[in-house]
Formats: structure tokens, C-alpha cells, sequence
């Protein structure tokens, strides 16, 4: 039989047992951290790494070898030009063809011990000694040779000398010198357009040795792998490509006749047949750039003349058709991808620069008739609008101006075929029919009547369509053709009649829904005018507005319904503003107002409006008190107090949970405080003893429903009505009083105050639980 200790002792050794290995854990744990700080591996600490060169060597021996090759050309460019002037011409030509040739031989020995950077530098300045050897030719013994033509003469002698002495040290050593062949064809820029301007050439054959020069360096860059002498040929076909194509540009934009803009053809056709060889450059962007400027520049050439010979109107007509035809090429499979490409490109935007054309003639006709309309209606008497208004006195226009945008136009709708572009193309086919039709009225010199029609007709077209952008355009232009037709009062209410019916028949749309409201607000005050009625008058009229609006946004979906609501509204601003001077109509107008936004607030998502109902009404009691001349206080609170009191009821009633501030406090307060206001300062007796009935009655009420806010608020109003009444008497008492007795009262009140500390402050804790229990 197993003995068991007694409990007390057996928990005893159970502690002590835990206790001992409490200890041996924490001396095994110690253990464990010294063994790990044992076993891990000594980081060696890194050595200083040795300073970095900033510069290689190969470096400093270039940056060495090119300061002494400038040093030595300064040198001898100072010799030349000031210090030999003490030898003779023998002296002269043998001092400095000696050091030339000497400079020009010497990189054959460098090359064969392998000093090649070297050889460059002395080769350089080799090169550098010819240049003046020419110059000093010419100021030795060629003196009576012109300056131009020995400068072409020159150039095109050294460009040839310094080839040769490229190919000529190639097969000496074996090792050919990278200088030579690069200033060579920097040497063979200058002989062909200093030859033109020698010989006396005009601009046309300026531009053109320009051009052949530029012709020439794009053949030396396109058969050239690469290196300096391709980088040397390519920046001097653009360079001098570029010059010379915009030389020819402007002798063709200045050219007086057929003739010379023929010739000016001729350059810019050989500019265009030199960039488009050059999308043959192995870049895709260089290529790229070159097939949009050949394309550009084959547009200006063909068109040169055709802008000599006909009106000035038709240039961007024929530019815009040269620009079409650009497109034939761009579905020929014949020509590389890229140049059919950058046709493409080119194409567009030459259409795009003629189109632009037609925008001054857009602008006139939205803006010119709107001034034109807005000085008739301010300036002229109302018996003669009607013959004012006979013809509109359109400012000149070009002709041609509706036509380019039709013919962009027909373009984008036949060829654009891809689907990721067919929708913006027909949103810009939209814009470019738009623009077409506002700016036939100017054209064609359409009278008023006629002008009107036109707008109405594109303002129906663009409603049509169920997109966004046409939708756009036709609010822009019913704006204009209703801001038009108020030169004429006919005019005024057909229009507007006409547009407020197109907008509404498309009012399912966010946009038009809000125009449609524009539109009618527009027409009931135009009507009213027509009537000769007061502003005042109109409003109710305007009214019908947010009424139609009221009783449509419960029929659209998605964001047309919120905006339907907000043109409503925007009415009824409008027609509370035209009843702002007569204090009767205004008082009407809010009412109907408030009858509407109530009508609007029976629907359930729209519960919020009723509080904007419950405003409008008040505003409107207000006014109509205000107009007869009412001024006592209780005829505004008492309109205000008694409905949301009686809302605050129904909330309780529907909610018992809720706080008596939230359901009675503003209607409390809207009745009692404007009175008490007026009681302060009020001299007789009635509105205080009716005050201080009222604030009692609602003191016990509060008291009897264990309500705080009628509690207090009514207690305070009717302490206050108290001692409002009671202030007389306490002031003669105070005055009847020694000067000492106050402070003696007040230290007697402190002392009582102190007796009774503890049983004040058990009484006020208990007044503060009363009052909290209450809701």
C-alpha cells in the first residue's frame, strides 16, 4: 500500500522540485550563449582599399598629346601670320612648307612602333599647317584672287590632299590614321556653296549647291558602316539638308510668279528626294523623321505653284487635297513600312495645318453675330430690330471654309479602319461636320432668318446622336443661336420654343436633361417680357420649370435623375430672384417653392428634402409677415416652434429612445427665446406674465414627463422672466442698504455655505442624478 503525504507537504516538495529546475535552466541557458559567441566565425577587418585613379592612363595621354597639338598649330599660326613678315617669300615658303612636311611625315615612323595616338596628334597638326600653307599662298602670291573663290578653290584642294594623305599612310604602314578622312569631308562642305556665292549665283542656286552638297553626305553616310566619317556625313546632310530645304520653303512662300515658285519646286522636290533617302538610315527613328520630312516637303513643293496662280483662299484647299493624295502612298506595299509610315504622319499633318486654316472663319461666326446681337438688343429701339435684322453684317470669310473640315471629314470616315481609333474618329468627324455647318452662314452671307434656321437645324442634327461629344456641340451652338435670337422678339420666343422642345424630347441624357431646363427657365422669362409683365410676375411662370423637373427625375435613371433635380432647383433660384423686389410675390414664390420640394420629399430616397420644404415655408410666413409690416417677435417664432414641436412628437412617439434636445429643444427654443429677447427690454407687463405662463407650463411638463430639455429650458426662461420683474425692487432694496451690508451678506451666505458643505454637495449630486435620468 503506497503512502500518500499530506497535501501540505506534498505541494511543498512539488515547489521545491520546480524551484530546482527553474535554476538548472538558467545555468543551461547560460552555457548554450557561451558556446554560440565561441563558435562564431571572426570577421577579418577589410584592409584599405587603395586609392582609385581618377583618370586612366590612356586618357592622360590623350588629353596630353591634344594639348600639344593645339599648342604646336597656335605656334604656327602665329609665325605665319605675325613673326615672318622679317623673311623673304623663298625664306617664308621653305620655313613653312619644311615644318608642314615635316608635321605630315612624321606619323609614319610613330605608326610603326605602335605610337599610334601620337601619330594622330602630330598628323592634326599636319593638317592644321596646310590650312595656312593656303593662306599663305594667297597673301604671298595669290593676292589678286578673289577672297570667295580662292576660299571654294582652297577647300575643295585641301579635302582632296587630306583623303589622299589618308589613303597614302594607310598603305605605308599598314595602320590608317582615324583624322584624316573626317577633316577631309569637313573640308568638302564649304567648296560648292562658296563657289556659288563667287560665281554670282542668285538665292535659287545658293540653296541649290547647298542641297547637292547635303545630297553628297547623304550618299557618304548611307554607304559608310559607320565610325567618325559617318557621324561627319550625317550631321552635314542635316545640317545643310535642313538649311537648304528651308531656304527653298521660303523662295516658294515669296515667289512672285509661276515661274520662280516652279524653281523653288524644283529645290524643295530634290530636298524631299534627299530625306527620303535618308529612311534608309538604320536608326528607326532617323528614318522615321526623314519620311515625315520627304512627305512635308514633296506637299509644299507640289503646291507652290498652284499658290501663285490661284486666290489666296484656295491655298489650304489645295494643300489639304495634296495631303489627301499623300495617303495613296501609304497603302502602297511597294514602298518600306517606314517610309509608308511617316507618309501617314506627314499626311495628317498637313491636313490638320489646312483645317486650321478654317478656324478664324469658325471663330467669327460663333462670336461675330453674338457682339452684333448684343449691341442691336442694348442699342436699338424695339420698332426697328425687325429691319435691322433684315441682313446680319457678316465680316469677310473665306470661302473655302466649310469645305476643308467636310473633306477632312470624309477622309477619317473612309479611312480609318482600326477599332482601337474608329470612336475617336468619329467623335472628330462630329467636330469637323460641326464646324462646317456654323461657319456655311458666314460663307454665304445667309440673312438673319436663314442664319437661325441653319444653327436650330445642326443644334436637332447633333441632339440625334446619342454621344457625348455631338451632345456637346449642339449646347455649344444652341447658345449661340439663343443668345442670336434675342435681337428680334419673334425670333426670341420661336427659337427658344424650338430649343427648349428638342432638348426635352432628349432629356433622358444627363446633359440635355439640364439643358432642356436652361432652355424652358429661358423661354417662360422671355414669354413674360413678350407680356410686358414685372419681374415679379414671371416667376410663377418660371416656376412650371422645377415642377416639370420634379415630376421627370422620377422617370430617369442613372446620373440623370440628380441633375434633373439640380436644374430644377437652378429654376427655382431664378424665379425667387425675379420675385425678390415685391415682397407679396416673393412670399408666394417660396411657398410654391416649399410645395414642390415637400412634393419631392415624399419619395423615399429624397426624405432629406423636406427639410429644405420646412425652410421655404418659414421663409415664405416671414416675408408675408414682413410685408405687413408685422414686428412682433412671436408672429416669426411661433410658425417655426409649433411644427417642429410637433415633429419632435412624432419622433418620440415613433422612437422613445430619442434624446428630448434632439426632438423639442429646437422647437423650445425657436418659441421661448425670441420672446424673452423681446420681454428684456419690454416695459410692460403682458409679454412677460404670458412668458412666464408659457416657460412654466413647460417647465412642469417636464417635470411631470421626466423631460431635461423642456426642464431647463423652461426653468431658465422663467427664472429669468422673474427676475426680470423682480429687478426694480432689487435695485431699491441694493439701494436702500448700508454700503456694508452687502459684504456682510456675502460672508454670512460663505459661512452658511461652509456649515452645510457636505449636505449642499450630497443635494446638488442628487439634483445632478434627477436630471440625468431624465432624457
Amino acid at each position: 500500500m503506497t503512502h500518500l503525504p499530506p497535501p501540505a507537504e506534498e505541494l511543498r516538495l512539488v515547489d521545491a522540485e520546480l524551484n530546482r529546475l527553474d535554476a538548472r535552466r538558467a545555468q543551461l541557458l547560460a552555457r548554450r550563449g557561451w558556446l554560440l559567441s565561441q563558435l562564431q566565425p571572426v570577421r577579418p577587418v577589410p584592409a584599405a582599399a587603395p586609392p582609385r585613379p581618377e583618370a586612366s592612363a590612356p586618357r592622360v595621354q590623350n588629353v596630353l598629346l591634344l594639348l600639344g597639338g593645339v599648342l604646336l598649330a597656335l605656334a604656327a599660326a602665329a609665325f605665319t601670320l605675325v613673326s615672318w613678315g622679317h623673311l623673304g617669300i623663298a625664306g617664308r615658303a621653305a620655313v613653312l612648307g619644311a615644318v608642314t612636311a615635316a608635321a605630315l611625315a612624321a606619323p609614319v615612323p610613330l605608326l610603326r612602333r605602335g605610337l599610334r595616338s601620337t601619330a594622330e596628334s602630330v598628323a592634326g597638326v599636319g593638317l592644321a599647317l596646310t590650312v595656312l600653307d593656303a593662306y599663305a599662298l594667297h597673301a604671298a602670291a595669290l593676292t589678286a584672287a578673289d577672297p570667295t573663290g580662292y576660299a571654294a578653290a582652297a577647300a575643295a584642294a585641301l579635302a582632296a590632299l587630306w583623303a589622299a594623305y589618308g589613303v597614302l599612310l594607310a598603305r605605308l604602314t599598314g595602320r590608317p590614321l582615324v583624322l584624316p578622312r573626317p577633316a577631309a569631308l569637313c573640308a568638302a562642305q564649304l567648296p560648292l556653296p562658296l563657289a556659288a556665292v563667287a560665281a554670282g549665283a542668285d538665292a535659287f542656286g545658293t540653296v541649290a549647291a547647298l542641297l547637292l552638297t547635303a545630297a553628297a553626305d547623304a550618299a557618304v553616310a548611307l554607304r559608310t558602316a559607320g565610325g567618325p566619317v559617318r557621324l561627319v556625313a550625317a550631321v552635314g546632310a542635316y545640317v545643310l539638308g535642313g538649311w537648304g530645304a528651308l531656304a527653298a520653303g521660303a523662295l516658294a512662300w515669296t515667289a512672285p510668279g509661276p515661274a520662280a515658285a516652279a524653281r523653288a519646286a524644283v529645290l524643295l522636290l530634290t530636298a524631299a528626294a534627299l530625306a527620303l533617302a535618308g529612311a534608309r538610315a538604320p536608326r528607326p527613328e532617323a528614318a522615321l523623321g526623314n519620311a515625315v520630312a520627304a512627305g512635308l516637303l514633296a506637299v509644299a513643293a507640289l503646291g507652290a505653284v498652284p499658290r501663285t496662280v490661284l486666290p489666296g483662299e484656295w491655298t489650304a484647299p489645295v494643300h489639304l487635297l495634296l495631303g489627301v493624295g499623300l495617303l495613296a502612298l501609304v497603302r502602297a506595299d511597294r514602298l518600306p513600312e517606314v517610309v509608308r509610315r511617316g507618309l501617314g504622319w506627314a499626311s495628317g499633318a498637313v491636313q490638320a495645318l489646312a483645317v486650321s486654316a478654317a478656324l478664324p472663319v469658325v471663330a467669327v461666326s460663333l462670336l461675330g453675330p453674338l457682339g452684333w446681337a448684343a449691341r442691336v438688343w442694348s442699342g436699338a429701339p424695339a420698332d426697328a430690330r425687325a429691319a435691322v435684322t433684315a441682313d446680319l453684317p457678316w465680316p469677310p470669310g473665306g470661302a473655302t471654309a466649310p469645305l476643308l473640315p467636310a473633306v477632312l471629314a470624309a477622309v477619317l470616315v473612309g479611312w480609318v479602319r482600326n477599332a482601337a481609333w474608329r470612336a475617336r474618329a468619329v467623335d472628330a468627324v462630329w467636330v469637323l461636320v460641326w464646324a462646317a455647318a456654323v461657319s456655311l452662314p458666314a460663307v454665304l452671307r445667309l440673312p438673319y432668318a436663314v442664319t437661325l434656321a441653319v444653327l436650330v437645324l445642326t443644334t436637332a442634327v447633333l441632339l440625334a446622336v446619342r454621344r457625348l461629344v455631338p451632345t456637346v456641340l449642339a449646347l455649344i451652338t444652341s447658345l449661340v443661336v439663343a443668345l442670336l435670337a434675342l435681337a428680334c422678339e419673334p425670333a426670341t420666343l420661336t427659337v427658344f420654343a424650338l430649343l427648349t422642345a428638342g432638348w426635352a424630347l432628349a432629356a433622358r441624357r444627363p446633359v440635355p436633361a439640364a439643358a432642356a431646363a436652361v432652355h424652358a427657365t429661358a423661354l417662360a422669362v422671355a414669354t413674360g417680357a413678350a407680356l410686358d409683365w414685372q419681374p415679379a410676375h414671371i416667376a410663377p411662370a418660371v416656376l412650371l420649370v422645377p415642377v416639370a423637373a420634379a415630376l421627370w427625375a422620377p422617370r430617369t435613371e442613372g446620373a440623370t435623375r440628380p441633375v434633373t433635380e439640380v436644374a430644377g432647383a437652378a429654376a427655382s433660384l431664378v424665379a425667387i430672384g425675379l420675385a425678390v423686389t415685391d415682397a407679396p410675390m416673393l412670399a408666394l414664390v417660396l411657398a410654391l417653392v416649399g410645395v414642390i420640394a415637400a412634393g419631392v420629399a415624399v419619395r423615399p430616397d429624397r426624405r432629406p428634402v423636406g427639410h429644405a420644404a420646412a425652410a421655404l415655408f418659414v421663409a415664405a410666413a416671414w416675408v408675408r409677415l414682413a410685408a405687413w409690416e408685422v414686428t412682433v417677435p412671436e408672429a416669426y417664432a411661433l410658425p417655426v416652434a409649433v411644427p417642429a414641436l410637433l415633429v419632435g412628437a412624432v419622433r418620440r412617439r415613433r422612437d422613445p429612445r430619442a434624446s428630448s434636445w434632439t426632438a423639442y429643444g429646437p422647437g423650445l427654443a425657436a418659441a421661448l427665446l425670441p420672446s424673452l429677447l423681446a420681454a428684456w427690454g419690454d416695459a410692460h407687463w403682458q409679454r412677460p406674465l404670458l412668458l412666464g405662463a408659457g416657460a412654466l407650463l413647460v417647465t412642469l411638463a417636464g417635470a411631470r414627463h421626466h423631460l431635461q430639455a423642456p426642464l431647463v429650458l423652461g426653468g431658465s426662461v422663467l427664472a429669468l422672466v422673474t427676475l426680470h420683474e423682480l429687478a426694480p425692487y432689487l435695485v431699491q432694496v441694493a439701494g436702500a442698504l448700508p454700503r456694508w451690508a452687502p459684504p456682510a451678506l456675502a460672508g454670512l451666505l460663505l459661512l452658511a455655505l461652509g456649515a452645510t458643505y457636505e449636505q449642499r454637495l450630497r443635494d446638488v449630486r442628487r439634483v445632478r442624478e434627477t436630471l440625468g435620468r431624465m432624457t
